[in-house]
Parts: C-alpha cells; structure tokens; sequence
C-alpha cells in the first residue's frame, strides 16, 4: 500500500514538472511595415468651408472611399499620404488651392485578459502598449510581458515592461490582432487536471484488478 502511494506521488509530481515547465519566450520586433490603409478603416476629411466634402467616411470592400463624390478614390492598401496627394488633385477640380486636412483610423482587435476587448479604431502611430490601455488594461491574470501581436500571417511576443527593447514603442497597423496572454495559475491549471485525470486512470485501475 505505501508502495503504492509513493508512486501515485511520484507520477503526479512527474506530470506537473512536465505540465507547468515554461516554454522559453523570446521577445521578438515585428518588421517595420509601412502605414497603409484597408477595407473597414475610417478616413477623416475635413476641408475649409465645405462641408460636403468633409467627413468621417469608410473604407469599402472595394477599396474605395464611401462618399459619393470621393468614391472614385482607392485608398486600401495604400499610405495615407498617397491617398492625401490624390484627394488634393480631385479637390483642385473644385478650387484652385484647396485648404484640407486628412486623418487614418485604424481597425485593431484587442483581446485576451484586457478589460474591454473589442475592435477599435486608433490613428496611426499608436503603440501597442496606448491600444492596451485604451481597453480599461488588463485584467488580473493579464501579463504585459506576454503579449501576442498577429500580423500579416505571423505572430510575435512582445514584453511590455522591458524598457531596453524598445518593444513598448512598437506602433500598429491596420488589421493588427492583439491578445494579452493570461497568468499561469499553477493549481487552476495544472494541479486539479492532473488530478482529475491521474485519480480517474487509478480509480480505473483498481477497478480492472477486481476481476
């Protein structure tokens, strides 16, 4: 019997070094992409003394600008600069310096152990530890060194409490997925499925030696 129990000892303590050893985690800089507009952003326009040109307007599926007068404007996939030069030459059609001003909103999704995650829209330029804050932080289990930004396919680990990295500086795109990854709680989620599963494949065991 004490036979027995040193070894039901020893297989789970065997199980949670396996379970709960940390991976190894290398903060990693994701490239310097450039600043280009998708499908779903939001463009603000705003031109002195015309309101009919000004607004907040969207970009379409197509890659156009919801406006009826700017829609002939393909702004995805595109600097907001290029699409500023373009908007300037369509505006000198109806004036001949046209006075304007242009803004980006980005879609970004935030989730994970943040307070309010959601898809929000941010200007270029913000980072992803502003983005984070912007959803009320993180909750208590949230960690700010494991934090997981997707983009364009790839994934990257970024620790936002390591100043000498220069990863909290690191700014979105639009389309950037954001995901604060949730502390480890060594009973939660090791202990108890460890011994849920060890206590059923013993009880199973005792039960096959009955017969």
């Amino acid at each position: 019997m004490k036979r027995d129990r040193r070894r039901e000892r020893f297989l789970l303590l065997l199980l949670l070094l396996l379970w709960a050893a940390p991976g190894a985690i290398q903060a990693q800089l994701p490239p310097d992409t450039p600043e280009v507009l998708r499908a779903g952003d939001l463009i603000q326009i705003e031109v002195w003394r015309q309101e009919e040109f000004s607004g907040e307007f969207a970009i379409t599926a197509s890659g156009s600008i919801a406006h009826p007068l700017y829609r002939t404007i393909s702004a995805a996939n595109r600097p907001i600069d290029d699409v500023e030069a373009e908007l300037r030459e369509f505006l000198t059609a109806f004036e001949a310096n046209p006075n304007f001003v242009v803004d980006a909103l980005f879609r970004v999704a935030v989730g994970g152990e943040v307070r309010e995650p959601s898809i929000h829209t941010v200007r270029p330029g913000a980072t992803v530890a502003e983005v984070v804050a912007m959803t009320g932080g993180i909750t208590e289990r949230g960690r700010l060194d494991h934090v997981l930004l997707r983009r364009g396919g790839e994934a990257y680990r970024l620790d936002l409490t390591d100043p000498q990295r220069g990863l909290r500086d690191v700014t979105v795109r639009s389309g950037d997925e954001i995901v604060v990854e949730r502390r480890r709680d060594v009973f939660r989620d090791y202990i108890a499925p460890v011994s849920s599963v060890l206590g059923a494949v013993l009880t199973l065991s005792r039960v096959l030696n009955l017969f």
